[in-house]
């Protein structure tokens, strides 16, 4: 079975001579850009003022992480539901209804005078957000004619996968010189001026289809998504066993196999059509986002507090440090789309993942304490050019799987694959620093005084923060914490190059064909299902 998109755009508004106008084009990507921006920025912008919110609101830092999280939650809960409405109701409408909703939240959240209030501010946001990610993208699909879409999307991806990093480092500068609370100003600047831009420039379209929506299979997805990054966000602070983490992944999987019998039942009436997992395309790009992701992520993770704790920098500094291996994402994803065109999609994802590779390989060899920064910024170099690469190719494989009507699911299973992916990878390469730490640090606590290396054992910041109580044992204490953070750091990123690995293969093997000169793989065409109704207004 096997379903494309179009080749002639499914909503556009034409010139005289009935061929795209290019300076619309340019408008439409600027503000779905700008659109997709204040989304990202929002996911990781927050986490720089923990400390703030924590000390102001007078609470927990547990409380101050799920102000932080049920964003996340939220967004990833509702984008396949909300990407389907979005190709039922009207791309633009429900992308101008999601941009008037964060907005709105964004400015409750800076003026939130509780935890409370905040939480529920970031709630609203999360559900803004979940209306505008998938939409952004399903305009590019269903409005770029076919030789002009991949290009689209890598600057698409470009955002989504370094978009986070600028965020974090635009969010950091402002808590260093302003207020917390000036955090909320960027989005909502970002969201004003994609609001008037897209009510100007962006083409109304909606998919015609004789089925009616799938209520019951959009809430069972929410569940399961739920259920499932809970798991991943809570598993590694409350315990893999602790009963809500439990309680949560029985749920979620429940969840999970209910909506994958429910859609094989329905088939083309369901939300998702389960059986085109079974297109090389759909699950190969699915399965490279995943990984590609949670690599990123996780090792963002562990890069803070080797930045901070073993090298000293200031959490700006840290942040800062970050942004090459962003910027050379963000090129990558805009180069991308030519190398699809020349090599295929499989031989350009290959690509990717074996430079990513590489870099991980690069940063386990050569990290240390002594040799500072340089140690590691080849390997994150590498990553940033591999990530980008095979992010492109891989968003066109899931976007080109799924036919015309279904681009706001198709953008949305996209979506929340690199929720999971990120989710995924925190908690596992953390979990893996974290165990190859305190194995390493073990070993270096003799003679320290036994209330001081508890402490230690607690992780590389606590021992930071305890060596200044242990006398002339501090720097002792200190370099054996950093040391066993590097020994921690190793075992982690060797663990990424084999999974890079085992990904390379799986691509090699059964990734998307990607004949040249098509991008996603195959010249785009229609199933002959759904209609578009997509002329601006209707």
């Amino acid at each position: 079975m096997s379903t494309h998109q179009s080749d002639r755009p499914a909503a556009i508004e034409e010139n005289d001579a009935g061929t795209p106008d290019a300076r619309r084009l340019r408008l439409i990507l600027i503000t779905v850009s700008l659109a997709l921006m204040a989304v990202i920025a929002s996911v990781s912008g927050l986490g720089v003022a923990q400390t703030h919110m924590a000390v102001e609101f007078g609470v927990s830092q547990g409380t101050v992480l799920w102000i932080i999280n049920i964003y996340t939650l939220t967004l990833a809960a509702l984008l396949l539901p909300l990407g389907a409405l979005g190709d039922r109701l009207g791309r633009k409408p429900v992308l101008i209804t999601g941009l008037g909703l964060f907005g709105i939240a964004s400015v409750a959240a800076g003026l939130a005078p509780t935890a409370e209030s905040m939480m529920v501010a970031r709630l609203v946001g999360g559900v803004g957000a979940a209306m505008i990610m998938p939409i952004t993208l399903a305009v590019i699909t269903s409005t770029f004619p076919a030789e002009q879409r991949g290009r689209a999307i890598g600057v698409w991806t470009g955002i989504a996968g370094g978009g986070g990093i600028l965020g974090m480092f635009l969010s950091a500068l402002l808590v260093d010189v302003a207020d917390w609370r000036h955090l909320f100003v960027l989005p909502v600047a970002l969201v004003l001026v994609a609001l008037v831009m897209a009510v100007r420039s962006v083409p109304n379209s909606r998919e015609g289809s004789v089925h009616g929506f799938d209520t019951v299979g959009g809430l069972v997805s929410a569940v399961a998504v739920v259920g499932l990054v809970f798991v991943l966000h809570e598993g590694p602070d409350r315990g893999w066993t602790h009963p809500a983490t439990l309680i949560a992944l029985v749920v979620g999987l429940l969840a999970v196999l209910g909506f994958v019998l429910r859609a094989l039942r329905l088939r083309d009436a369901s939300l998702l059509d389960v059986r085109l997992f079974r297109e090389r395309g759909l699950s190969g790009g699915s399965i490279t986002l995943l990984v590609v992701f949670g690599v990123q992520a996780g090792i963002a993770v562990v890069m803070f507090p080797f930045f901070q704790a073993v090298l000293g920098f200031s959490g700006l500094s840290a942040t800062l440090a970050l942004m090459p291996m962003a910027i050379v994402m963000m090129m990558a994803s805009g180069l991308a789309p030519r190398l699809a065109e020349r090599v295929g999609a499989r031989a350009t994802m290959a690509t990717g993942i074996a430079v990513a590779g590489v870099g991980l390989a690069l940063m386990a060899l050569f990290v240390s304490v002594d040799g500072g920064y340089p140690t590691v910024l080849p390997g994150m170099l590498a990553m940033g050019l591999g990530m980008g690469l095979s992010m492109t190719p891989s968003t066109e494989a899931i976007t080109g799987s799924l036919p015309r009507e279904k681009q706001g699911v198709a953008s949305a299973l996209n979506d929340i694959t690199r929720e999971f992916g990120t989710a995924l990878g925190v908690a596992l390469l953390g979990a893996l620093v974290a165990v190859g730490y305190r194995g390493a640090i073990e070993d270096r606590l003799h003679g320290i005084p036994p209330e001081a290396a508890d402490t230690a054992r607690e992780g590389v910041a606590n021992a930071v923060e305890v060596a200044e109580g242990a006398g002339s044992h501090a720097r002792e204490l200190v370099h054996a914490a950093q040391q066993s953070f590097v020994d921690g750091w190793q075992q982690a990123m060797w663990v990424g190059v084999a999974v890079m690995g085992v990904l390379f293969l799986h691509i090699v093997l059964k990734g998307p064909k990607g004949a040249k000169g098509t991008g996603n793989g195959a010249p785009p065409k229609t199933d002959g299902v759904g209609t578009a109704e997509a002329l601006a207004g209707r």
